[in-house]
């Protein structure tokens, strides 16, 4: 996709001419947009989206790239080869819980959609239901036009079902020209499966450290001041499990499912990243400063660090560092450690928010530790949240509008980010967010739709130090997966993931808790098993697709 993306930038360059002269348009109209610095507000919907005071500009005229200081404000003039002469109303299907302010953010949304005679409409599946929906609503019966997706949300289970509506170069520069112009151009190859676009990825790829965060107050109870290492936090968890959990009921981590995030953290140690990230099926490699041989591939759960992590998890267990139902459990760790339930929590920068719900009791102090300050920071994919237009959409170019405007006309996209400006958040001259009093019914990043449509330009005022401490020393040591680009096609082998899949999703879990007799027999039967189940020839198919991949770069 990489070679369609120069030639998509081509396309957004030309965009305005198409309009105008029938370069790959339809019709030939005139299109507006609508530009400020950003010290002017974007203002009420309706009145923004036409006004006639605005001083319209042609789309190559637009800045070349997308950023601080910018507003945008679409036209539906702009959008020429869109039917607009009926109403529709667009239907996305996003993943988590529904905000309490929702209808009322939606609501301004649609205000804003008039002038482009189209309405949202959306559904949440929230995070204890759509693992269980997600692929029937795509599978039929509900009337779907965008969807929340991700390489750990089906995104390419469906891609082979063909759930996805195809994104050509064609479809995007004639139906989302904002999208053609100001799309990463290095984005597209993450959602490009055998040559076709099947989603719009994220715009913007950061450092993504993953780290955890424990109650500080506990630590120092029992005579701790930091942790440095891995070590460090075994023995902190294996301290409260003995000293803690007997008085309190506090659990050193109160898991929940698995601990897939915590492996995440302990494989940091050895500077890894996953090839293939596909719910446990992760084909990973220890990265030397290149493109790995296709042979340092494996399965991640052939390498001696994940056999070692699995001790350290029985070990933990066994004390009763969490659990013994863990597997089980609904409630997430991140929301038992802002509810006290839990002393600690591993993931990226997302920690801090369950750090300040947890501050909020008195007495209690949180901090977030990196355990690997001598190691890599990976970044965080485009690709890791993404929006499709479905294969079924009743209207496939009005569902792109409709992601085309969330994603870069300013008001619409800042609306999903961050709810209502001097309701649920204020904005400074630097472009940087304060939370308000009201951010607790929509708070800032609420919605899954906000991640796939972020584009980098929206940063929060006034963060505490222990963070910036933190996401500033990743600057340093970021590193881009060189194998991003590379997305396996599984559709020759798809019995053999699913049924490797199968095997991993049974014993995955219960090895990443701990719940297990014998950790070396358990692993053992579980890759045994995943070779029975067809393990051989899934290796045999990437590897084949992997050096093909390779042979271009």
């Amino acid at each position: 996709m990489k070679k369609k993306r120069v030639l998509s930038m081509i396309m957004g360059l030309c965009i305005a001419a198409s309009l105008l002269a029938g370069c790959g348009g339809d019709g030939a109209p005139s299109s507006t947009d609508s530009v400020t610095d950003s010290s002017s507000s974007a203002g009420a919907a309706s009145d923004t989206a036409g006004d006639s005071n605005a001083a319209p500009v042609s789309l190559d005229s637009l800045p070349a790239e997308i950023g601080e200081g910018i507003t945008v404000a679409a036209t539906p003039e702009m959008y020429a080869s869109t039917d607009l002469g009926k109403s529709y109303t667009v239907n996305m299907y996003l993943i988590g819980d529904t905000p309490n302010d929702w209808d009322k953010v939606l609501g301004l949304v649609n205000d804003y959609l008039k002038p482009f005679n189209t309405e949202l409409a959306v559904t949440f599946m929230s995070w204890s239901d759509y693992q269980t929906m997600y692929s029937l609503v795509l599978a039929g019966g509900e009337q779907v036009d965008l969807i929340f997706t991700a390489p750990w949300c089906y995104m390419y289970n469906e891609a082979a079902k063909g759930s996805f509506y195809e994104l050509t170069d064609e479809f995007v520069a004639n139906y989302m020209p904002l999208t053609s112009r100001y799309q990463a151009a290095d984005s597209w190859d993450e959602t490009t499966i055998s040559g076709k676009t099947i989603a719009i990825p994220c715009n913007v790829a950061q450092p993504m450290g993953k780290i955890v965060a424990v109650r500080q107050d506990l630590m120092e109870k029992y005579g701790m001041s930091e942790l440095k290492s891995w070590d460090d936090y075994k023995q902190y968890c294996l301290m409260i499990a003995e000293k803690e959990t007997p008085e309190s009921g506090i659990y050193a981590l109160a898991a929940a499912g698995d601990n897939n995030e915590l492996w995440d953290v302990y494989r940091q140690q050895s500077d890894t990243f996953l090839a293939l990230d596909s719910s446990y099926l992760d084909f990973m490699y220890e990265y030397n400063n290149e493109i790995p041989a296709k042979e340092d591939i494996k399965l991640a759960y052939e390498f001696d660090s994940f056999r070692t992590y699995a001790h350290d998890m029985k070990e933990m267990a066994d004390a009763g560092c969490w659990s013994r139902s863990a597997l089980t459990n609904t409630i997430t760790d991140d929301d038992a450690f802002g509810n006290l339930q839990g002393a600690s929590i591993a993931w990226n920068g997302s920690v801090f928010t369950y750090m300040e719900q947890a501050e909020k009791t008195d007495g209690v102090t949180c901090m977030a530790y990196d355990l690997t300050t001598d190691h890599l920071v990976g970044a965080e994919a485009y690709s890791n949240n993404d929006m499709a237009i479905t294969a079924g959409s009743g209207n496939p170019q009005r569902a792109a509008m409709v992601l085309d405007l969330i994603k870069f006309d300013t008001y619409l996209n800042k609306l999903l980010i961050l709810g209502i400006e001097g309701e649920h958040y204020s904005i400074n001259d630097q472009n940087e967010y304060t939370e308000l009093d009201k951010a607790a019914d929509f708070a800032a990043f609420a919605i899954s739709a906000s991640w796939s449509i972020k584009n980098g330009d929206l940063h929060e005022a006034g963060v505490p130090e222990r963070e910036t401490a933190i996401t500033d020393a990743w600057e340093t040591r970021v590193q881009m997966n060189p194998t991003i680009t590379f997305v396996f096609d599984d559709t020759n082998v798809k019995s053999y993931t699913s049924a490797v899949t199968a095997v991993l999703t049974d014993y995955v879990p219960m090895l990443e808790l701990g719940l297990v007799d014998d950790v070396d027999a358990t692993l053992d039967e579980m890759v045994q098993k995943c070779y029975d189940a067809g393990l051989q020839q899934i290796y045999d198919e990437f590897y084949a697709q992997y050096d093909a991949w390779k042979a271009t770069r």
